[in-house]
């Protein structure tokens, strides 16, 4: 429209689009017309509506009102009042944006005004069947002062109070404080639990180092400064008491005194009342820590399995204890079928480690346990040291219904590492079916005897923390760690220092004498698995590295179980 250049013309045009606004309700015709005029079209819509009425009069003062391109004509603006019920109606509140969104387009052609013989010549020749045109929105006269509306792309929010825009800077400014100062805590908190088990480690460190220098000097036949060192120890450890590690560092304390004082005897007590304390803590130490029933579950599946079909069972075992692993092996071979299997153990004992009146003890609970189940069984106890004659005291097997199995635990042999070479070849000549074998991880016989202390003393700190985080009576703890972890403490370093030849790691020895290591079945995982989640305390976990399955302690080890065929 911006190069029309009648100005009648460009009325005609205007006049005409009233007769078609209800065809052209989303066009944006009038905002273009508004556009190009410069002014707002509702009071030329007036003055065409008053002509209409007044059968082709109009009176001059009805468009007295257009200011046509403000800043051009400067005239008074005047404006007529309406009618409550004459109020214009907007035609379509589309073209009012329109109108907005633009700027104004000056037309050399438009500059000047109508005159009143142009508007009477147009109107003459107007068709009045149409109806009039709807009357849009009075927005009011355009003078010098109009300024176009610009709507603003801001966000929403930056349209409310400023009071309430304050508010909302300070609430994230609030929030970020707060974040901020949860992450310094954050980090303030791990530098804290990170100094901490720095100094804890250089406490652990300055407690055990002095032990395992003590034990070098003792190896090296200079007794004298390890008296020293032990003596200005019992200041710092004068008892069992404090973290794991400190009360792990007493007992080995006391074990290198006692070989330094007198190698050849032990403090443990032969006598019943002794025996008695020692099955009470043995209880007691089944029932709060998971070892015991790991140990002999898992060991005692693969047992089963090898057994299945057999009806006469023969065991070799070089632990025997206090016989709770084959009593509950009896219960399970006698729910079977066919009826019970007869049983025998041949158990290796040494004089130096089992007394007398323990391996009695043994060996009339398990007879009396196997008549109540119903079990032919025989026991029969020889002596370990019988093994390195050359004799082999068992004769072959018999009968092809008869299946011999071996039980072996490595700790066995820690108050005499050197004998299990000679044990390994017997086995060997023996053909059993299976060969079951548990690893405390303490027994290192193939380390220097310094650091084989320094390994035995993390290994028990890892066994007292796991007892600790029981959170049992400290009677029924105190009574474990004096009636079974220190005589074991005891046993391990007089045992080492008998025998100081390094050995290699018995891993490696079981696979030079012919052993070959099995697989543990699905059943068998699954039953160690469900065992340790029996567990009330959360830490202990079951872990399957070179077919062996590890019972853990967080990140250490207590105990493993493994199977083997020669």
């Amino acid at each position: 429209m911006g190069d029309i250049e009648d100005p009648s013309a460009g009325l005609n045009k205007l006049l005409q689009s009233g007769s078609r606004s209800l065809d052209m309700e989303h066009a944006s015709g009038f905002g273009v017309v508004d556009q190009v005029f410069g002014f707002d079209i509702s009071h030329m819509s007036s003055a065409s509506a008053n002509l209409v009425a007044n059968n082709n009069s109009i009176d001059p003062s009805s468009i007295h009102g257009i200011n046509l391109l403000p800043g051009l004509f400067q005239q008074q603006q005047q404006q007529t009042a309406f009618n409550q019920d004459e109020k214009p109606q907007i035609l379509n509140p589309g073209m009012i944006s329109n109108q907005n969104q633009h700027q104004f387009v000056q037309n050399p052609a438009m500059l000047l005004p109508f005159s009143y013989s142009q508007l009477q010549e147009h109107h003459n020749n107007q068709h009045f069947s149409s109806p009039p045109p709807s009357k849009r929105l009075n927005s009011g006269p355009v003078g010098v002062n109009y300024a176009p509306k610009v709507f603003d792309s801001r966000p929403p929010e930056l349209f409310l109070p400023r009071q309430h825009q304050q508010q909302q800077q300070n609430h994230q400014f609030q929030m970020l404080q707060q974040q901020q100062q949860q992450k310094q805590g954050m980090i303030m908190n791990q530098k804290m639990a990170t100094d901490e088990l720095v100094n804890q480690q250089q406490l652990q460190q300055a407690t055990i180092n002095p032990i395992c220098q003590a034990a070098e000097l003792i190896e090296t036949g200079n007794p004298v400064h390890a008296q020293g060192i032990l003596a200005r120890l019992n200041h710092q450890l004068s008892l069992p008491i404090g973290k794991p590690y400190q009360r792990t560092a007493f007992y080995f304390k006391d074990a290198l005194q006692l070989l330094l004082h007198s190698s050849n005897n032990s403090n443990l007590m032969d006598t019943a009342c002794n025996l008695i304390f020692k099955i009470g803590a043995y209880k007691s130490f089944s029932e709060i820590s998971p070892i015991l029933q790991f140990a002999n579950f898992t060991c005692n599946q693969v047992l089963l399995e090898a057994f299945e079909g057999f009806e006469r069972i023969h065991i070799v075992d070089f632990d025997i204890g206090y016989g709770g692993q084959w009593a509950s092996l009896m219960q399970e071979l006698a729910l079977k079928a066919g009826g019970a299997p007869s049983l025998k153990i041949t158990a290796f004992a040494s004089p130096s480690s089992h007394d007398e009146l323990e391996l009695g003890f043994t060996q009339e609970n398990l007879r009396i346990f196997a008549s109540e189940m119903n079990m032919p069984f025989e026991l029969e106890i020889l002596s370990l040291e019988s093994l390195g004659s050359g004799s082999w005291p068992l004769p072959p097997r018999t009968s092809e219904k008869e299946v011999t199995a071996v039980n072996l635990p490595i700790g066995s042999f820690s108050n005499d590492p050197s004998t299990l070479p000679v044990v390994l070849r017997f086995v060997k000549q023996l053909s059993p079916k299976v060969v079951v074998s548990l690893d405390r991880g303490c027994d290192r016989s193939d380390l220097p005897f310094a650091h084989h202390v320094n390994h035995a003393i993390q290994s028990y700190s890892t066994l007292l923390e796991s007892l600790d985080a029981v959170n049992v009576h400290p009677d029924a703890l105190q009574k474990i760690e004096r009636f079974l972890v220190q005589p074991g403490i005891e046993k391990l370093v007089l045992g080492r220092h008998r025998c100081p030849e390094r050995t290699p790691p018995w891993r490696t020895l079981f696979l030079q004498s012919g052993f070959i290591p099995l697989t543990f079945s699905n059943f068998t995982e699954s039953q160690a698995e469900y065992l340790v989640q029996r567990t009330p305390v959360r830490g202990f976990h079951v872990e399957k590295r070179q077919s062996s399955l590890v019972l853990c302690w967080q990140r250490m080890d207590l105990v493993s179980a493994s199977a083997w065929r020669c």
